[in-house]
């Protein structure tokens, strides 16, 4: 079984494919420190917002690293929560 992972829970979005016989083929973390780092701590709704910005490119990444295409995931697996108010997915 092949899942793509994805998480965004905070401030960093993270991406990974997993296949269940051979481990990890992929993965990409994009972290927002920057982007909060004048307010003192994660502001949600930027957070959120840069996680839109993010997903789709490193979806692309993460596939491409793997050598797969989207047909060939078997599933998806998300982080629902607890987290941002505001997340994705």
């Amino acid at each position: 079984m092949i899942v793509l992972g994805i998480e965004t829970s905070c401030d960093e979005t993270g991406l990974a494919v997993y296949d269940s016989s051979r481990g990890l083929l992929a993965d990409a973390l994009y972290s927002q420190v920057e982007l909060h780092a004048d307010y003192g701590g994660v502001v949600p709704e930027l957070a959120s917002r840069d996680h839109i910005r993010k997903i789709l490119p490193l979806t692309r990444q993460v596939l491409s690293d793997a050598g797969l295409n989207p047909a060939d995931l078997d599933g998806i697996a998300y982080t629902s929560g607890p987290g941002l108010m505001g997340r994705i997915v």
